[in-house]
């Protein structure tokens, strides 16, 4: 159990870290993207107003920045690549001014020109050569100017920045997951104190109470032969008994929680399902419960057999203390549809389940007053059945559907 609380412990750990890097990687890239975006307009802007030519005569007035836009210079803006053409309402291209560029030749200006103007949209972006170029158009008097601008050059910054704030982000977390499984044991040190000790209360608490159990047991057992068998000693025995099947059961829950040496390998699941469903079969017969199955044989999972027994064993058991009267109980077992593992599934007859809890079924000491009927139990037994299916690496639920309780186990293969 600790090793599993310690794995969730530095998952939930670092999936924390995960989305507070996403969430500040995101928010720097959009903030940097968005910014370069309003340095595009402001440039075309600018350059729309002077009609695409720029001379350093031209007046030349920088907009007013705000916090998300870059502040613009006189001098700056000759820092841009771009190129203008010029048009007629038919499309054919006039001029051109490629005095700012260096890349793009005049007959590549004249097609982009050309293919900008048929798209019939006063701004967009373009290809050329694996660049992007973002532009503007508008009429003036008879002609349409188009002036486009190498957007690559103001964009390389935020790709920059999010490659690095990504390799930064990926780094962090690779160290932070590592400090993270190093301290982790130091996290978690009073949990495994206070499991351990709470096992060694439970082991030397059952073992004390073994000793006057068996003396009173004696003592009623020596009674009954100086005075026959009475009302009183068989309500002893009965009480006897179920406080020594309560200690053992805390005892084995206890073991289970150490994680016993299993041998978990391939293993013929159907024999051993069978083979307790018949020992139960005569069980079920005195409750006057009605005992179907469907066992599907050859049917293999990766399980410890002793274990395994032992599983089927708590399942039968608890359908059989809280099946209605009269009620139907039926065992399942098949492989899983990819044939990879087992499903086993015992059910039992459970009129008033429509409203109980199931999540808490395998709660340690957990019990619903509607569930549980004249024969007692102690809400042990489902604990230490999913413990079991952990340990197996495996899966159990508890479903209720048609008037009938089903614990569902799903094993591997």
């Amino acid at each position: 159990m600790l090793k599993t609380v310690r794995r969730k412990f530095i998952a939930i750990s670092t999936l924390a870290l995960v989305i507070v890097l996403v969430t500040i990687i995101g928010s720097i890239s959009f903030a940097s993207f968005y910014r370069s975006k309003q340095e595009v307009n402001a440039v075309l802007t600018i350059l729309m107003k002077n009609n695409g030519q720029l001379q350093r005569s031209a007046n030349i007035t920088p907009p007013q920045p705000n916090w998300m836009q870059p502040r613009q210079s006189r001098e700056g803006i000759f820092q841009y690549r771009f190129f203008s053409s010029q048009l007629d309402p038919q499309g054919n291209v006039l001029s051109i001014n490629d005095s700012h560029i260096e890349t793009v030749p005049d007959g590549a200006i004249n097609n982009l020109s050309e293919l900008a103007f048929q798209r019939r949209r006063s701004r967009g972006t373009i290809s050329y050569n694996r660049t992007l170029y973002a532009y503007r158009m508008k009429k003036v008097h008879n002609r349409y100017i188009i002036v486009f601008l190498d957007q690559s050059i103001l964009m390389a910054e935020s790709h920059d920045l999010l490659r690095i704030a990504v390799l930064v982000g990926i780094v962090s977390m690779v160290l932070y997951t590592f400090v993270l499984v190093v301290l982790s044991k130091k996290a978690i040190q009073p949990l495994v104190i206070a499991e351990k000790r709470q096992r060694e209360f439970i082991s030397n608490a059952g073992h004390e109470l073994k000793t006057p159990l068996t003396v009173i047991s004696a003592n009623t057992e020596m009674q009954e032969l100086t005075s026959g068998e009475t009302e009183l000693t068989r309500s002893n025995k009965d009480q006897i008994g179920r406080l020594t099947r309560l200690i053992n059961n805390l005892i084995s829950l206890t073991r289970l929680g150490e994680r016993p040496d299993m041998n978990i390998e391939a293993t013929d699941i159907s024999t051993i399902t069978e083979k307790n469903y018949d020992a139960f079969e005569n069980v079920m017969k005195q409750s006057k419960l009605h005992l179907s199955k469907d066992i599907e044989p050859q049917v293999t999972a990766a399980v410890d057999a002793n274990y395994y027994a032992e599983l089927v064993n708590i399942l039968l058991d608890n359908a059989n203390k809280y099946c209605d009267k009269d009620g139907q109980v039926s065992v399942h077992l098949h492989k899983t549809k990819r044939g990879k593992g087992a499903v086993l599934t015992v059910s039992n007859s459970f009129a008033q389940g429509a409203d109980v809890d199931y999540s808490k079924f395998f709660e340690r000491f957990y019990r619903e007053d509607t569930a549980h009927q004249q024969k007692g139990g102690f809400g042990i037994g489902l604990s230490m059945a999913q413990r079991i299916v952990n340990d197996f690496n495996g899966r159990i639920q508890a479903k209720y559907s048609n008037g009938q309780i089903n614990f569902v186990v799903t094993l591997r293969g």
